[in-house]
């Protein structure tokens, strides 16, 4: 037999007699595949339509219940099968602020409650969907709401944040702290002044911000907000619906609706992109998962012997690959957009996922929008069910034009390896790392100057474009950028550690990559050492906001070097060709030293013959320049986009110890 027959007796074996036998369903790929539109609840107010795909259930029940919590059902319906494994049934009257579920009987044995897999609404902790109109719940000017401009990808700065790290600290001044309506509140500052909140967002001029998971996850008790509870919320449970413990009454099903959407409107006005990360690859449980308990075994992949596979280190994996599963991804994403009006979608482990699903999701939106922005992890935490020319790697994305990727040639080459926080790299002035901060300077595409086979192993030019690599020093998943530093600098001092960040910050922002910033980087944040901080409480995750006071100089850095790029072309060139056209690295005194110069004028430009040198090393590095005028808009730790900080004549640029130059003709 196939290896798909065996997994698919393996698993249907363990329940007994198999309804997918005696519906003559030989492996997964010849389940029917439903073509007309998918939603599981229609309402109205004279009648409420309910829907569920289970082409192997014997039958199946919608149960109503008058609250999202508690009691039993007041009413049973059965449903009807019709067309391609559909279940259908239609209740009459009005059934606007009552609850439901599904129960799916397969293998004469009830699987128990579910509120489907589609869910849009539900009561607290998501165990019951919710019966509502959505149009209620747009936000006045919802129907005015539109994402900001935007050209290019290159032309993004993304600012990654988790929504309770960035305002739960009582200094930020910010009223609904570790809420979605936390970034709608305007004029928020400490007790010192500084700006807080979606004020600081819009001071620092990023373009985009990408938040940690927002849909309704399975770990945190959404009945005991009194309670200290936290988690990232990679432990999806109904991928449809925001997160209730980030709304202001969990209880009412369509608060947490209003007010994401309040919180999108409120960045859109401020001019800034919102990034959804979403978490397709598992669920916070297989067994008794709506999947599970809607078509067993159908959404997640199965090893060998039965079991579920588990590339994503958390218990199980899904099934990217079949029709169903496929077309669940695509909808949802395109649901993100249309209710929500999110602007782009950073896929957790990414490689998971087979390729042509992540190149259905983006001509669907593409569709929609061809500027909303999709990147992701281009890697799995073990092998998946699939061949590797088959899933979304890091490695394959040149074969998935409009879709990026992180480069981690690019951080462990700046900071050093993920894995060991002891070792460092280019930033500590480690020897052997130029060529993987050459790799990412280039957006991690081909250039003639760009030594595959560098020091500390080969680099593979796997980007087509430089927008389909983002570059970054650090995010939530590990060490932050100051812990890593302070790690592999035992003793250095404050001023020695801003000196570093700031070097690292310059690389970062003249990448011709989708340069990338964990929040807080910018105010030296610490998360004390721990790495992976996903159930640590506010006093490792929270930021600081007296960190903004004390370490001013490092964040008007970062506002100078986001307004540099921003402001000239030179930093995203936008094309492969252009990059291996324009960009030439300039031979420098020490492995140590990086220089580069963007050749001539691009189109939009006000600068001419840009050039950056990046200097990790103990001593000046002197660098040789065409004889002419240059001004200064970067040196010694300091930047001043708009008057610059001086002219010079000549031929060589003297470029302080751990300090990074930027000059112009």
């Amino acid at each position: 037999m196939k290896l798909k027959h065996v997994i698919l007796m393996s698993v249907i074996t363990a329940a007994g007699c198999s309804q997918s036998q005696k519906d003559g369903f030989s492996s997964y790929e010849d389940y029917p595949v439903y073509k007309g539109e998918w939603e599981e609840m229609v309402y109205s107010p004279s009648s409420t339509h309910f829907a569920l795909w289970a082409p192997t259930a014997q039958e199946v029940r919608v149960m109503l219940y008058e609250q999202g919590l508690g009691g039993s059902a007041y009413q049973m319906l059965p449903m009807e099968e019709e067309t391609d494994g559909m279940w259908k049934v239609k209740a009459d009257g009005d059934l606007n602020g009552k609850f439901y579920t599904f129960n799916v009987k397969v293998n004469d044995t009830w699987l128990g409650d579910t509120p489907g897999v589609m869910a849009k609404a539900v009561g607290v902790n998501g165990d019951r969907a919710a019966i509502i109109d959505l149009d209620t719940t747009d936000p006045q000017g919802w129907d005015a709401d539109k994402r900001p401009p935007m050209k290019s990808f290159s032309d993004m700065i993304i600012y990654e944040m988790h929504h309770r790290d960035f305002s739960v600290d009582t200094v930020s001044g910010i009223k609904n702290r570790g809420k979605f309506l936390a970034l709608t509140e305007k004029r928020t500052s400490t007790y010192l002044g500084e700006k807080t909140g979606i004020d600081h967002l819009k001071e620092l001029g990023v373009t985009h911000v990408q938040i940690l998971p927002s849909f309704d996850f399975a770990t945190v008790d959404e009945t005991r907000l009194d309670k200290p509870q936290y988690n990232w919320g990679y432990d999806p449970k109904n991928y449809n619906v925001p997160e209730g413990s980030y709304s202001t009454d969990p209880y009412k099903p369509d608060v947490r609706i209003r007010e994401f959407k309040q919180m999108v409107m409120a960045l859109h006005q401020a001019g800034i992109r919102v990034i959804m990360d979403v978490v397709y690859n598992h669920t916070a449980v297989a067994e008794g998962s709506n999947f599970e308990r809607t078509v067993p075994g159908y959404f997640y992949r199965h090893t060998e012997d039965g079991k579920f596979a588990d590339a994503s280190g958390c218990g199980n994996e899904t099934a990217s690959e079949r029709a169903m599963m496929r077309r669940f991804m695509v909808e949802s994403v395109c649901y993100w957009v249309n209710e929500y009006h999110i602007d782009g979608f950073r896929f957790d482990l990414m490689a998971i996922h087979d390729i042509e699903t992540m190149k259905e999701i983006r001509a669907a939106l593409d569709k929609i929008d061809p500027t909303i922005y999709i990147g992701g992890e281009g890697w799995a935490a073990k092998a998946p069910q699939l061949p590797e020319d088959q899933i979304a790697l890091k490695k394959n994305i040149a074969r998935m034009p409009g879709i990026a990727a992180f480069s981690d040639e690019f951080r462990d080459s700046l900071r050093g390896a993920w894995g060991d926080d002891s070792k460092g790299a280019f930033l500590i002035g480690k020897r052997g790392f130029s060529e993987g901060v050459k790799f990412g300077l280039a957006g991690g595409v081909v250039h003639p100057q760009v030594q595959t086979d560098s020091v500390n192993g080969p680099l593979r030019n796997w980007a087509g474009e430089p927008a389909q690599m983002i570059s970054y020093m650090s995010c939530h998943d590990d060490m932050c950028i100051t812990d890593r530093i302070r790690a592999t600098m035992p003793g250095a001092s404050v001023q020695e550690q801003d000196a570093l960040l700031k070097l690292g910050m310059t690389a970062v922002m003249t990448s011709q990559g989708i340069p990338f910033i964990f929040a807080g980087d910018e105010v030296m944040r610490s998360k004390f050492g721990v790495a992976n901080s996903y159930a640590s409480p506010d006093s490792i995750n929270a930021i600081d906001w007296r960190n903004k006071t004390a370490h001013r100089d490092l964040f008007d850095y970062t506002c100078g070097l986001i307004a540099v790029r921003k402001a000239h072309p030179a930093f995203h060139l936008g094309s492969a060709s252009l990059v291996g056209k324009c960009l030439e690295y300039l031979e420098t005194p020490s492995d140590n030293v990086v220089a580069f110069r963007i050749n001539g004028k691009p189109e939009g430009d006000t600068w001419l013959n840009t050039t950056v040198v990046l200097n990790a090393d103990t001593a000046p590095a002197e660098i040789a320049v065409p004889e002419g005028k240059y001004w200064i808009v970067c040196r010694d730790g300091k930047i001043d986009p708009v008057m610059g900080l001086g002219v010079l004549n000549g031929n060589k640029l003297v470029v302080a110890p751990r300090t990074a130059m930027i000059v112009h003709q």
